[in-house]
């Protein structure tokens, strides 16, 4: 009743998922993103552990094939599941239950990996996989939302619309970008514009926040407030 798009980010190394479907709160079940380690998105008959213990054996430096192995065998409902994964090296594997309802499948890409069910088509993944590889220029979550807005167009959903998330993560263990829409009658318009928001104020205001690296981050207001200003003020 989902697809999703797993994918790392050449130029800056961050990992992203972005998905969608007609069910509520997508993004509080499906997607699952290790900073630096890889993303794994779990669907059809959810089973939320997927995702826990898959990063959890990720971290541990598992194989993405190995994770899905050590998962399915765990799992009694494994052909009622669908999962798919990709490491920061680019490695992926999926597994999608024979009793997963059709369109279902999986598709893996340069860096890019793809997985749903209960679609229109086929053409969704493809057009999705298409529109990902295509907008290579734009910045990373604008590229993420485009590619599944050419799935949407192809079908989408074979139910309909109602929820769409996106993470994004860098280097941190909090998240670079975290967008739900919950319930919508346009979800994937709808976190289109939410992404736009995120870039008037919040992507300058989080280059001050702690990190590991600088665990005081940056708490000049006066600093904080003149550097966002600016930026605002350079886009204008």
């Amino acid at each position: 009743m989902t697809w999703s798009i797993i994918a790392r980010d050449p130029v800056t190394g961050q990992i992203g998922i972005a998905v969608a479907t007609k069910f509520f709160a997508v993004g509080a079940l499906v997607p699952h993103v290790a900073p630096m380690i890889g993303g794994v998105a779990t669907q059809a008959l959810v089973n939320p552990y997927y995702g826990i213990d898959g990063i959890g054996l990720l971290r541990e430096g598992k194989a993405p094939h190995e994770v899905i192995a050590a998962l399915i065998a765990a799992d009694d409902g494994r052909e009622s599941r669908q999962l798919h994964i990709m490491d920061a090296s680019g490695r992926i594997a999926a597994h999608t239950g024979r009793e997963c309802v059709a369109w279902c499948g999986h598709l893996a890409g340069e860096g890019f990996s793809l997985a749903g069910n209960m679609l229109a088509g086929a053409q969704v993944l493809d057009d999705t996989a298409k529109a990902y590889v295509a907008n290579d220029k734009l910045p990373f979550a604008q590229r993420l939302i485009a590619a599944m807005k050419a799935g949407e167009a192809a079908g989408g959903d074979k139910r309909g619309k109602q929820s769409a998330a996106l993470l994004i993560h860098g280097e941190e263990e909090w998240s670079n970008l975290d967008l739900r829409v919950d319930d919508h009658l346009d979800p994937l318009a709808e976190l289109t514009r939410l992404e736009a928001v995120s870039r008037e104020r919040w992507v300058h205001f989080r280059a001050f926040l702690p990190t590991r690296r600088n665990p005081a981050g940056v708490t000049d207001r006066a600093v904080i407030d003149a550097s966002v200003q600016a930026a605002i003020a350079s886009r204008s």
